[in-house]
């Protein structure tokens, strides 16, 4: 489970460190910061895919993502003595991304590369000045396990350090070159451990959409980003996952419903079945709603839990009377995993901080940066970014 989330000069999340909890609930008014930092969660994710560069780019590279305001807002600023305005710079460019967890910590620095010769296309194209795995709660120099300068990386080995590799490539993370379960186990332990991180935040309703046709009838432990292969991941929860939780999933949305997969020649068929009526409905037949929260009770109850599971806006397309039943529903999901929510549905809000566990982070504004209400300097979570 991750305990510290740390971001800094990406969009407008100029400084930002969150503590997190086993069910996290981020909300705020629209342009107060929560999809920055959910794309945020997301380049850091694609650390451990090797392509957080490619990433970036497709974002319209590093000069778009940086932080737009000035490097420091002083306190005159903030008073309205003085206009809101930059000065020269003092530190490098720098976007970075950071996480502790249980067991590591890890943190990556992004920044321009040194000037290429006249006429180079690529002249803007990030570099990963630093990369920093360790153990325990924030980064010091006693509990530093992996530690990446520019090409070199250097591995702790017992009480002095082991070169693990001294020509980097500076578009790729460690964990793309050095997951070695020899030479450096914590890399691989981090990265397959970031590659179980499960988003969902684009699921097709529509009457196109891959959900509603039948599919192979292959076991599905994990359901797609996009839900294509709804009805094998509902029938591998029935047969080898936790069937009566599925059934009391849909009862409680729907009083009274069913929810059956058919083989229909190789292919299978999801039907749904409701009082009243003398025929079960199939995927195709579905409103768009109803299609979208079976989409969500396959996701939140896969036979195979994820260590982080960050869920996009969940009310999209959903009746409002829909939300206490889907609140209830991703509540007991974050019993077997970490689960965070970006929502600004005020039943749903309601919902999950009915909760005990609910970590709540409300987010807002203040001079062009997100800020967490309530956070003072002193309520944020130690954290220490390592040095260029």
């Amino acid at each position: 489970m991750l305990h510290t989330l740390a971001i800094a000069n990406y969009r407008s999340l100029h400084k930002l460190e969150l503590g997190l909890g086993r069910l996290n609930l981020v909300t705020g008014a629209n342009g107060s910061g929560k999809s920055n930092l959910y794309r945020a969660l997301r380049l850091l994710a694609e650390t451990a895919q090797g392509g957080v560069v490619p990433a970036l780019a497709r974002e319209g590279g590093l000069p778009s993502t940086l932080w737009a305001g000035p490097e420091t807002i002083s306190a005159r600023m903030k008073r309205g003595e003085v206009p809101v305005q930059g000065t020269q710079r003092q530190a490098p460019v720098a976007l970075r991304l950071g996480f502790a967890g249980e067991e590591y910590g890890y943190a990556i620095d992004l920044g321009l590369p040194p000037p290429r010769e006249q006429g180079s296309l690529f002249s803007l194209d990030p570099q990963i000045k630093r990369e920093a795995i360790w153990a325990g709660p924030f980064l010091r120099s006693a509990n530093l396990l992996v530690d990446r300068r520019a090409a070199l990386a250097r591995v702790r080995d017992g009480r002095g350090w082991r070169i693990a590799a001294e020509h980097l490539s500076p578009f790729e993370s460690l964990f793309a070159q050095i997951a070695d379960p020899r030479a450096a186990p914590e890399v691989l332990t981090l990265r397959e451990t970031i590659r179980g991180w499960r988003f969902y935040d684009h699921f097709r309703s529509d009457a196109q959409a891959p959900a509603r046709q039948p599919q192979l009838g292959t076991l599905t432990p994990v359901l797609s980003h996009d839900g294509r292969d709804l009805a094998a991941a509902w029938q591998t929860i029935v047969e080898i996952g936790d069937a009566p939780a599925l059934a009391a999933a849909v009862d409680d949305a729907f009083p009274g419903a069913r929810v059956s997969v058919r083989d229909a020649g190789g292919r299978l068929v999801l039907e749904f079945a409701q009082p009243g009526l003398l025929r079960p409905l199939t995927a195709a037949e579905l409103s768009d709603g109803t299609l979208r929260y079976l989409l969500w009770i396959a996701a939140l109850h896969t036979p195979r839990p994820p260590p982080l599971m960050v869920l996009n806006e969940p009310e999209t397309s959903l009746h409002p009377d829909l939300l206490p039943a889907l609140g209830r529903l991703i509540a007991r999901a974050a019993r077997r995993s970490q689960v965070w929510v970006v929502s600004h549905a005020t039943r749903l809000v309601a919902a999950l901080e009915e909760d005990a566990g609910c970590n709540s982070i409300r987010l807002h504004k203040a001079f062009g940066q997100t800020e967490v209400e309530g956070q003072g300097m002193l309520d944020a979570p130690a954290w220490y970014w390592p040095e260029r």
